[in-house]
């Protein structure tokens, strides 16, 4: 049963029809109430579609919360571990293009039900997977990984179908908040859970729970069948700027092009080229942060002598989950307050603002890792810095995508971005970062010393990729004006 749907990965921009949805002008039913003024069941869905968003951060982040127990469980190298998240990652990455297709024309909210009934389950499975089967443990995560997919490519898509220009900024802007906020919870869930219970494994038996809770309400509130928006290209940015096309039918809706040349056109555009690089520094240096920094603090505490290297810890995740849930919400705020009220002034602000915050993020880095070994509490201070920066620029990069690519060809681009700053970032950065440490390792005597050294050199590069980032963010403000009025002709 078909639904007038769009393929729209990260959510942020309105209906535009593709496929065999838009060949045959299908349109479904509306759902009751109207969009300029949301009813209750309206809420009621966003609630319901963020408990799923909160649920599926906190699985992609429970290995990193207990990274350390499961190291010593399974008996791993770095190299090994850091695998865990990869293939998380990729296959994350791969399987989200597939459901944003399917998404586009079949029945939304049986592809959420679906893919949340799977990923809970197979994240209850992996929870009895024993020390001998580290290789089916690698699986389960991939295949948690794919279910997360579905959920993160379809959900917003019903929101931006539920609410006009204005109130949809603010309900997508409170969406993508459970983001940091899931991602902190998943750490101090898992700590939590193996500090209580003693053991690790009931980390993986909690959001099951909640997945199932979350299906039930899934199945009740949410509509069957949600009317696809209709109007012209039009692209609403996180900010609150809302970027109207050329809606004359000789224009936009009888020129049709290939897939291929509309990669062709953005690989000419500047702007977009140079700001998803500048976006795969950021996820890079986030899936290293994210995977590796509680393990890194234990091992400077161990150096120090606060803590004994025999101690299954556990505190470290829960203070860098809270430091990731708070310094999400306020960089995500901040970055777009700032771009509000900068680019009234220049026209270049975004990409200024995002290269700023990349250079600073890069600097609070490297500082939190050469005083890790002497000074703790300063470590925890520049690492919430660093973090606090990084989030900035989360509501900024999309909304240079926005008005510097052409809407129809928007959802393109938006999945090349979200491919490349993956397969390049966060997908690679972690199995690297404890490659490197590994091969430290391997060519110094083993000692609690050089455990804590190699992960501390490894760490390094990412200072590094982040001011490569900066530099790209840089490099757009040199094309941002010529690219926008591009996009508006």
């Amino acid at each position: 049963e078909h639904e007038d749907t769009s393929l729209l990965l990260p959510a942020l921009l309105e209906g535009q029809n593709y496929g065999a949805a838009a060949a045959d002008g299908t349109q479904c039913p509306p759902v009751a109430g109207s969009r300029k003024n949301p009813t209750k069941r309206d809420c009621l869905v966003v609630g319901v579609l963020c408990f799923g968003n909160l649920i599926n951060f906190i699985d992609w982040f429970i290995v990193p919360g207990i990274l350390l127990d499961i190291q010593k469980y399974f008996g791993l190298s770095d190299g090994k571990t850091g695998l865990l998240q990869t293939v998380f990652t990729l296959c994350y990455m791969l399987a989200a293009p597939i459901f944003g297709y399917l998404g586009d024309r079949y029945n939304r909210k049986i592809i959420l039900g679906a893919g949340l009934f799977f990923w809970s389950g197979v994240t209850l499975g992996s929870s009895f997977i024993t020390e001998s089967h580290y290789t089916i443990f690698v699986l389960s995560r991939g295949l948690v990984g794919i279910g997360s997919a579905s959920y993160s490519t379809i959900a917003p898509t019903i929101i931006a179908d539920l609410f006009e220009e204005g109130r949809r900024t603010t309900v997508l802007s409170i969406f993508y908040i459970f983001i940091p906020v899931g991602s902190g919870c998943g750490y101090m869930l898992a700590a939590g859970m193996a500090k209580s219970t003693g053991d690790w494994h009931w980390a993986f038996r909690v959001t099951p729970c909640m997945g199932g809770l979350a299906l039930l309400l899934l199945i009740l509130l949410v509509p069957h069948r949600i009317q696809r928006k209709t109007a012209a290209h039009r692209a609403l940015s996180i900010s609150g700027t809302i970027q109207e096309a050329d809606e004359k039918p000789d224009v936009h809706r009888t020129t049709k092009t290939t897939w291929c040349q509309d990669v062709g056109s953005l690989v000419k555009n500047c702007s977009f080229v140079c700001s998803s690089l500048g976006l795969t520094a950021m996820a890079f240096v986030t899936g290293a942060l994210g995977m590796w920094m509680p393990l890194f603090l234990y091992r400077a505490q161990v150096v120090q002598g606060i803590v004994p290297p025999c101690l299954q810890e556990s505190s470290n995740s829960l203070i860098f989950g809270g430091i990731t849930i708070g310094t999400g919400i306020l960089g995500i705020i901040a970055g777009a307050e700032a771009a509000r009220r900068l680019r009234k002034r220049n026209n270049k602000a975004d990409p200024l603002i995002c290269a700023t915050s990349m250079f600073v993020s890069a600097l609070c880095l490297y500082i939190a890792l050469m005083v890790a070994q002497t000074n703790i509490l300063s470590t925890f201070i520049f690492i919430a810095f660093g973090e606090l920066f990084l989030s900035v620029n989360w509501a900024v990069v999309t909304d240079i995508l926005l008005y510097v690519v052409t809407p129809r060809r928007q959802s393109t681009a938006i999945a090349l971005q979200i491919l490349v700053s993956h397969l390049l970032g966060d997908a690679g950065s972690p199995y690297l970062i404890g490659l490197i440490s590994n091969a430290i390792q391997a060519r110094n005597i083993p000692s609690l010393q050089w455990s804590f050294w190699s992960m501390q050199y490894s760490f390094v590069i990412c200072a590094f990729v982040g001011v490569f980032g900066g530099g790209f963010f840089l490099l757009t403000s040199f094309y941002i004006e010529e690219d926008r009025k591009e996009a508006q002709r």
